[in-house]
């Protein structure tokens, strides 16, 4: 059966927040101010969300900045929603699952007060991708007409300087970037709270923009590559090692985009645009010197909001999508690919779509 993406939602809380502006939300740490302004300029990041106010006190929680993004994809449904699948790097409670939570959130709201099949995962940036594709072959297995898939972050709950709590080794590292400290501290310039809806059903929106899934590849690395970034769930520190990350991204993006666009006999050049999520602009030439080995010659089309946005983690791909379909001109019949690598211990996820537009 088909599946076609018919709607999205998006919940960025808050104003916008100027890079001169993170500590008057997420405080300051000792020795932080002389590396910021540096690792600003790496990430290229110029704005961010965060659901604090200036005394880091929440102003939602996780659970709410899920659904506020639902209900924005759903505020025209007139399809019964009968599974709902969501994803985070960090949810306030281990269990109940996520979409559990949801649930209950969104039927406060008005929506999905009746029964439907969930699904909940965890992980790094992939964790709300591979809810989508899980919504996805819900779809395709003709099991549900109508599902709702959403990603969710808000990891300015665990590096407020209230909070987190990074180890000091700063003494025993000449390059500080190998330091435990710098791990953790680093990634309060670059992460971003939001959350982001996407409805799926087994025919195209009538009335708007719909996208056809092609196809969806998953790849992990696991069994072959290093743990790279980790959230303890013990002390709740996250933390990235960016040495492994430069090591790894490349080949693993050549490979992931090596088979999955094999298995499905596609060819990237096809792609009007591509869609990834990247953690910092620091990293857009590992990733793109492996898109444009499959591009056979022809350029690559990509767009981000990471500028503005900031890193939204596992929620961006759905915050990206919900604003490039609401702003950019897109044709029909624009392949669109997203692209999702995710640097916990190296999983990938493809997403190939086509769009739809219906005759006026």
């Amino acid at each position: 059966m088909d599946c076609y993406i018919t709607a999205t939602g998006s919940c960025l809380p808050g104003s916008p927040i100027l890079n001169e502006e993170i500590s008057h939300y997420l405080g300051e740490l000792d020795g932080e101010e002389a590396i910021r302004n540096k690792i600003l300029r790496m990430n290229g990041i110029r704005s961010r969300y965060y659901a604090l106010d200036t005394k880091q006190n929440p102003t939602h929680n996780l659970y709410e900045l899920a659904t506020l993004a639902a209900h924005d994809c759903l505020k025209e449904n007139n399809q019964p929603i009968t599974y709902l699948s969501a994803g985070t790097t960090n949810a306030p409670l281990t269990g109940p699952g996520l979409s559990s939570r949801i649930h209950d959130h969104m039927m406060q709201l008005g929506h999905l007060n009746h029964p439907v099949e969930i699904n909940s995962n965890s992980g790094i940036c992939t964790a709300s991708a591979q809810a989508l594709v899980n919504s996805i072959r819900a779809i395709r297995s003709g099991e549900h007409k109508a599902a709702l898939a959403i990603g969710v972050e808000q990891p300015s709950e665990i590096l407020k300087s209230s909070v987190i709590n990074p180890p000091d080794d700063r003494a025993d590292h000449e390059d500080l970037k190998r330091s435990k400290w710098f791990m953790s501290v680093f990634l309060r310039t670059m992460l971003s709270d939001g959350a982001g809806a996407i409805q799926l059903s087994s025919a195209p929106n009538n009335r708007d923009i719909s996208f056809k899934v092609n196809w969806t590849y998953s790849r992990s690395f696991a069994h072959e590559t290093p743990l790279c970034m980790q959230l303890d769930g013990k002390t709740n520190l996250l933390s990235q090692d960016v040495d492994i990350l430069s090591q790894h991204l490349k080949p693993c993006t050549h490979q992931t985009l090596e088979e999955g666009l094999s298995k499905y006999s596609d060819d990237l050049s096809s792609y009007r645009h591509v869609l990834p999520h990247i953690s910092s602009f620091f990293f857009k030439r590992y990733l793109f010197s492996g898109l444009r080995a499959f591009a056979n010659g022809a350029p690559i089309s990509y767009w981000t909001n990471l500028k503005n946005h900031g890193n939204t983690g596992a929620a961006s791909i759905y915050i990206m999508l919900d604003e490039f379909s609401k702003t950019q001109p897109i044709q029909d019949g624009d392949k669109i690919l997203l692209f999702i690598p995710e640097s916990g211990q190296f999983n990938f996820v493809l997403i190939s779509l086509t769009a739809h537009i219906p005759s006026k």
